[in-house]
């Protein structure tokens, strides 16, 4: 565990700030999830379109819609699977095409960001019944597990365990090694820091944690099973792990648990904590932090996977 010296940068403190006044009023249990997850998409799409660079192809994936990211540097054979963040309900599209896009340059790779089914129309065990076929597809459509990488956000980093744990029981080839930000691997939400850090996150609050789950997982009897909670399975043979989350994040103690977790069963793992920085800080590329912690993901995954590149991207 390595964790960050020094004070944030203004734009992240500022960044928190603004994410405090804008984000942090809690979800009730009748707040109409599917209305606010289309006034999301319609802001993002209004305020935060994709760079022209960027070219974006869908595909279907074993019954799984996904798109592909590619950019000038892409080489075919590399790929990322991006497992998208936003509680099992919301997505990002463009937000997330772009930060994989980052991803792409740094590792001359593409990315491929299945549209996983969301809850609460669609509960446990959509998302990662999805996710795990459109691993599935890029095995049999000939792709090297060597040259596959997986990359999760928070709801996505649970999906990456959730796929890792789903590939090695059923005997599959698992990729190189496997990139979690600010994972959320608990649903029991018992982490001292769910506690200790509400306060002080910029954009999580327990009440809305709790309404989530329930969306996601009706019953609380499937709370600690292991595809939903995955910091309650067997990391035993999984490949190496790197982590990233902020120190004062209510995720904190997650990413730390995880990495623990992963030590134990033998995993090589690395985690990282940032000081001040909000939850996946990563995708706001105007952050100075967000270009180190690229810089330090770029070096962890290119010496477990033996690619080469020479770009110099942000």
């Amino acid at each position: 565990m390595r964790v960050i010296e020094g004070r944030s940068s203004w734009r992240s403190r500022a960044l928190s700030a603004l994410l405090r006044l804008t984000s942090r009023e809690p979800l009730l249990q009748d707040t109409d999830i599917s209305a606010l997850r289309r006034r999301y998409e319609d802001f993002e799409a209004r305020h935060f379109p994709a760079e022209k660079w960027v070219a974006r192809e869908w595909t279907n994936c074993n019954g799984v819609i996904a798109e592909w990211i590619s950019v000038p540097e892409s080489r075919p054979g590399r790929v990322v699977l991006y497992l998208h963040g936003g509680s099992f309900a919301f997505r990002f599209p463009n937000t997330y095409a772009m930060f994989a896009a980052r991803l792409c340059r740094r590792f001359a790779a593409r990315a491929l960001i299945p549209d996983y089914r969301l809850a609460p129309e669609h509960p446990f065990p959509a998302a990662p019944d999805d996710c795990h076929a459109v691993y599935r597809w890029l095995l049999a459509t000939g792709h090297d597990s060597r040259d596959l990488i997986l990359v999760g956000d928070s709801a996505g980093g649970n999906l990456a365990l959730v796929t890792l744990g789903r590939a090695r029981q059923a005997g599959e080839p698992l990729p190189a090694c496997a990139v979690l930000l600010s994972p959320a691997v608990d649903c029991t939400l018992t982490s001292p820091s769910m506690v200790d850090n509400e306060e002080r996150d910029p954009v999580l609050h327990l009440r809305s944690l709790l309404v989530l789950r329930h969306h996601y997982v009706p019953s609380p009897h499937l709370h600690m099973h292991p595809e939903v909670s995955p910091i309650f399975a067997d990391f035993t043979g999984y490949p190496p792990l790197f982590l990233q989350a902020g120190s004062s994040e209510m995720m904190r103690d997650e990413a730390i648990r995880t990495a623990q977790r992963a030590n134990a069963a033998g995993v090589h793992v690395e985690l990282e904590l940032w000081p001040e920085t909000p939850h996946v800080f990563q995708v706001a590329s105007f952050l100075p932090e967000s270009v180190q912690a690229l810089d330090h993901i770029e070096r962890f995954v290119l010496a477990h996977t033996g690619w080469k590149t020479t770009s110099s991207a942000q």
